[in-house]
């Protein structure tokens, strides 16, 4: 157990706790649904996983009152792997991606996924939206989609009628946007499904039914491990997916913990909480799951209803679980389009509009770190690389940026004495203007380089420096390097072709 556990400090809290859980519950039910057509599995699947992992997390996590379970950017990663090799494979791969998540969790992991830039972050969120709206096309019979569709349900019989799913989920956008302003009291989610469910079962109308997309949990979930992993070629199937899902879920995770740290003003255990998300997740596979991260969304609801540590997070597990057992049958006649409804609602709130109304406010360098993350994600429908892509490239821009603050200013100390002074960090992209300020002088007898106010931080920063150490020495210039700090002066002494010469001239000729 993590050391500061505590499942309710005080007595007084369990009645808030017991609701907030419950709250919370409720609304995980669409979700949990809609994400498992999101990664073309049955219901039971995605249900099954949001059991498992918020009571997991809820005993052994880092940030008490976190709701975690099964969530879209998660599932937006599996279909690909769902498609090609069934649930076994996924399964296995939900466990393998808890198992790196317990290994970054102990090379602590989480102290690198802060230096993400936000610009990053933000399109991956953006890309998550957009994402989940394009997977609802299917279900409104437009365009395509990997998982279990309302148009490959019409071709085995299932009665469509699009202008009945059309209106209903006009109805319930209606329901979960307008009905907030009346009253809170009650999840407007919730109500749209219920009164969606009711006229669909009033008029029996002909519209597909959770049900008909796969099959509903009637029993507790059994422990079973998945037979794949018998062979040993499965590694290399599930591996790509694997580590996707680690990374993917984590970083989700790692932002939803950073909200709730916001809001209740408590640091969050990172590590701690990368370990539980991987167990919860390796728990969640062997009993019938699908991996999921931290829910930003479910997690403000706990915190909006009054939970604010682990017992609201274990209730919501648990009232799951025994909601889902005992309402099986009523959760397989929810129509399709209440959960698209819940699910387009679910994408509008994700994306971070600010960040393209905006967008002429933020720097360039941001704007286009986060529209390449959205983009990437969205082309390759892969989260865990348009992130990787976006650090990279935000990494390329600052690098540009810091390069341009490096500065040569020459200075005449006599007739023959030089002294240049160097500003700012070297290092490989820097390299180029550092050069560009030796080549505008001549080589007068004594050439002094005051490296006092810059930093060398790699070796073609070194490299570029000893090149201008022998050119000026080709010349026919005593070349004095001072004031270098111990770091860049290890880093000389190791790497520099002209440190034996440099280093005498400047234990002689200090300034």
């Amino acid at each position: 157990m993590p050391r500061s556990w505590s499942l309710i400090p005080n007595r007084q809290a369990i009645p808030s706790e017991l609701l907030a859980g419950l709250v919370v519950a409720l609304g995980i039910i669409p979700e949990a649904i809609a994400f498992s057509i999101v990664a073309g599995v049955d219901p039971q699947v995605g249900l099954f996983g949001s059991i498992c992992i918020p009571i997991v997390v809820a005993l052994l996590g880092g940030r008490p009152g976190m709701v975690s379970a099964c969530t879209a950017g998660v599932a937006l990663l599996m279909g690909d792997l769902m498609q090609a090799h069934g649930l076994s494979y996924l399964l296995a791969a939900s466990i393998l991606a808890g198992v790196f998540q317990i290994l970054w969790g102990y090379l602590r992991l989480a102290q690198q996924m802060r230096f993400v830039p936000r610009a990053v972050t933000v399109g991956f969120v953006n890309a998550i939206g957009v994402l989940i709206f394009l997977a609802q096309l299917p279900q409104l019979g437009l365009g395509r989609d990997g998982g279990e569709s309302i148009p490959s349900l019409a071709a085995r019989g299932v009665a469509v009628s699009w202008p009945w799913v059309w209106g209903l989920v006009a109805l319930g956008l209606g329901i979960i946007y307008l009905l907030p302003r009346l009253t809170q009291r009650v999840p407007s989610t919730l109500v749209a499904i219920l009164v969606i469910s009711g006229l669909a079962e009033w008029w029996q109308l002909p519209i597909p039914r959770v049900g008909d997309l796969g099959q509903l949990p009637s029993n507790l979930p059994v422990f079973r491990i998945p037979e794949v992993f018998a062979s040993i070629d499965t590694l290399g199937i599930i591996l790509p997916t694997a580590l996707a899902i680690s990374l993917v879920g984590l970083l989700q995770s790692f932002l939803t913990a950073n909200v709730v740290e916001d809001l209740l003003d408590d640091e969050a255990d990172y590590e701690a909480e990368a370990r539980a998300e991987g167990l919860a997740n390796i728990t969640a596979g062997l009993f019938g799951g699908m991996a999921g991260a931290g829910m930003i969304g479910q997690s403000v609801i706990n915190l909006e209803s009054g939970g604010r540590h682990r017992l609201s997070t274990l209730t919501a597990g648990v009232g799951l679980l025994i909601l889902v057992i005992s309402l099986s049958s009523w959760l397989a006649r929810i129509p399709m389009a209440a959960l698209v409804a819940v699910m387009i609602m679910v994408s509008i709130s994700t994306v971070n509009w600010n960040s393209l109304l905006k967008a002429r406010l933020i720097p360039k360098s941001d704007t286009a770190v986060m529209l390449v993350t959205l983009l990437l994600a969205v082309i390759t429908r892969n989260l865990a690389i348009a992130v990787l892509v976006g650090v990279a490239l935000a990494g390329i821009l600052f690098s540009r940026k810091v390069a341009k603050v490096i500065a040569v200013d020459p200075q005449w100390l006599g007739d023959d004495h030089l002294r240049y002074t160097v500003r700012g960090q070297l290092f490989f992209v820097s390299t180029v203007y550092f050069l560009a300020g030796f080549k505008r002088h001549a080589h007068p007898a004594r050439v002094t380089i005051d490296m006092g106010t810059a930093h060398v931080w790699d070796q073609s920063g070194m490299r570029a420096l000893d090149q201008v150490i022998r050119k000026l020495q080709q010349a026919g210039s005593q070349v004095d390097v001072v004031r270098l700090n111990p770091e860049s002066l290890d880093l000389f002494r190791r790497i520099s072709e002209s440190s034996d010469a440099v280093l005498s001239s400047q234990a002689a000729s200090p300034l």
